[in-house]
């Protein structure tokens, strides 16, 4: 399956001459962690499918700088970022998409303050236009009957107000969408957001995507679905912890729909 991923660089089209519709940001997690790389894989064979003209910056491509802000280095997040708006604006980019709610936040919402003005679209966005336009016909049978609970990440939610667009891909699966008693504009942290992902948590009574889990949990779910990589990871923890990865698992919006088409 690896050799069909296609997969360009905006290095390589630029030498040839072409311009790609969007460049797919993949982020830190999307390129480096093993568990997030199979969600950008799925996302370029969805990609792929529906013959989207995209390219990636490959080596070029850097932290957006999300982590440091949020840790409160702005002096070292202004630095990646002008360094990333630089490249971005070389390439005389328009649109980014990227499966990183984090990375959506600070491109959308940060870049354009020093200079990087893009149209940036989160993966679950830029489906949904997919699936609009009839590009990708989503047969959802093979999560018919299946419980599926989504937990909103925070920067796509309620930092942008992206709730409908996960759960709208979720319902066209045909699988049945119960939702945590905390979610949409009450949504739960799942524990690692602000640069939390990288460190160990504080003492405490119990951590936060023990708490996010065991609400996910209450749903009787077969599956949770995730639309970060970073919430993807904890909320992974969280199952795991409580002993029930035999019978749920984390998906992201993409691999479910990489599922669906069986890609």
């Amino acid at each position: 399956m690896e050799s069909e991923l296609k997969v360009p660089t905006m290095a390589e089209l630029s030498a040839a001459g072409q311009q790609p519709e969007v460049l797919f940001w993949v982020g830190c997690a999307g390129s480096f962690d093993d568990r997030a790389k199979r969600i950008t894989k799925a996302f370029v064979k969805i990609l792929n499918r529906a013959k989207v003209s995209f390219a990636v910056l490959g080596t070029e491509e850097s932290c957006s700088g999300d982590p440091a802000k949020r840790a409160g280095n702005e002096f070292l997040f202004q630095m990646q970022a002008v360094s990333n708006i630089e490249v971005l604006n070389a390439y005389e980019i328009k649109k980014v998409v990227t499966a990183c709610p984090h990375c959506f936040n600070t491109m959308r919402n940060e870049y354009p303050d020093l200079g990087g003005k893009y149209e940036v679209m989160h993966h679950t966005q830029f489906l949904g236009r997919l699936v609009e336009e009839g590009k990708i016909t989503l047969e959802g049978g093979k999560f018919k009957g299946k419980r599926i609970t989504y937990h909103d990440p925070c920067y796509l939610g309620r930092a942008n107000n992206v709730y409908e667009a996960p759960r709208d891909l979720i319902k066209k699966l045909d699988a049945e969408l119960v939702e945590m008693k905390n979610c949409k504009k009450k949504g739960l942290c799942c524990g690692a957001g602000g640069a939390q992902m990288f460190k160990e948590p504080e003492k405490g009574d119990k951590d936060v995507n023990i708490e996010r889990t065991e609400q996910a949990l209450e749903t009787k779910p077969d599956i949770i679905a995730a639309a970060c990589p970073f919430c993807n990871t904890m909320m992974t923890d969280g199952v795991k912890n409580k002993e029930k990865e035999a019978t749920i698992t984390v998906q992201d919006i993409a691999e479910l729909i990489a599922n669906a088409e069986e890609l």
